[in-house]
């Protein structure tokens, strides 16, 4: 039985998995399980896994599309390895990952999961060290010391700096919050890591860069934007904190989050629906230009809606994550 369960949830990336399947078969760790669980791909993904000629791969593909949290929870759910690591099929590792972080997990029983720093590639699995740098700075990594994280509800929590996709984790502290919750699907990463928190699990931080995130242009739609933000409504509104200041941040996340969902919903016809989520958001946050605004478009026609909104986004500077999606080579 391997030590390591590495978990690579795959839909319709063939083009992308070789390059994060390699990642694995390349570690300088080699007790390992390769678990690829494949959403009912309809393009040539089960091909493209024949074509690798390694034992330690094993291969779930579900015939009908299950969605993306059941998808993952099946690979989890197969998984023998005492740790277990799950990243996106379209991401990678360093080779040096796996070596470095059963190191830690090895050395110290008290701690539950490691997370690393990671490196941000483009959609050619190019680094982009600028890009990897304003990620670092954005999401708090660079404060961050090497060791045990002593804020985890803060870091999970509110300034969401750690990532799933680079971290190695004890399967047992998985086992004991259930793994990925459906209910979260699509903000079932940021999910997992609040849950391990609320219940005292230990995290480790590591700030070398082990692993490879990629951003590309398939990642953006109106139809994805909503469905996270959904998501993540449900997981806000299901947390409590014993910490009064981290509680009243919740609280204001939620209206936050209430009021981004209802502008999506107004661009989308939902017009009842969004002004209701505005309205709420507006009791905690008052009455600010973004939420009047909403509420005033959800009286003009759908087309207007639109327009007007798809103007505000061009006028928008990109951040890096866009420049990254967008550039031509």
């Amino acid at each position: 039985m391997a030590k390591v369960s590495v978990c690579i949830p795959t839909y319709n990336r063939s083009h992308y998995l070789t390059y994060a399947v390699n990642s694995v078969l390349n570690q300088t760790y080699s007790d390992f399980e390769l678990i690829i669980c494949d959403d009912g791909s309809p393009d040539n993904t089960p091909e493209v896994v024949a074509g690798f000629k390694d034992s330690r791969i094993r291969y779930i593909r579900h015939e009908k599309n299950m969605g993306r949290s059941r998808n993952m929870r099946s690979g989890f759910e197969a998984s023998q390895g005492d740790y277990f690591i799950k990243f996106d099929d379209d991401d990678a590792l360093t080779p040096e990952f796996l070596e470095k972080t059963v190191n830690i997990l090895d050395q110290d029983p008290h701690v539950d999961f490691v997370c690393t720093n990671h490196w941000v590639i483009d959609k050619d699995s190019q680094r982009v060290e600028s890009a990897t740098k304003e990620n670092a700075i954005r999401w708090g990594k660079d404060q961050i010391k090497q060791g045990i994280i002593e804020d985890l509800n803060w870091q999970t929590f509110y300034y969401q700096s750690l990532q799933v996709g680079s971290t190695l984790f004890r399967y047992s502290c998985l086992k004991e919050v259930d793994y990925m919750d459906p209910e979260a699907d699509g903000c079932e990463d940021f999910d997992l890591l609040v849950r391990l928190a609320l219940i005292g699990k230990v995290g480790y931080f590591l700030p070398e860069y082990l692993m490879e995130y990629r951003f590309h242009g398939g990642q953006t739609s109106l139809g994805q934007n909503l469905h996270f933000l959904q998501a993540k409504l449900y997981c806000i509104d299901n947390y409590q904190f014993s910490d009064q200041d981290l509680e009243e941040k919740r609280k204001i996340k939620l209206a936050q989050t209430q009021q981004d969902l209802g502008l999506r919903l107004i661009e989308q016809g939902k017009t009842t629906e969004g002004r209701e989520l505005l309205t709420l958001s507006k009791q905690v946050l008052g009455a600010s230009k973004r939420t009047n605004l909403g509420l005033l478009m959800s009286y003009l026609p759908l087309n207007l809606r639109q327009l007007i909104l798809k103007q505000f986004r061009q006028w928008k500077p990109k951040d890096y994550t866009e420049k990254v999606r967008t550039q031509t080579n």
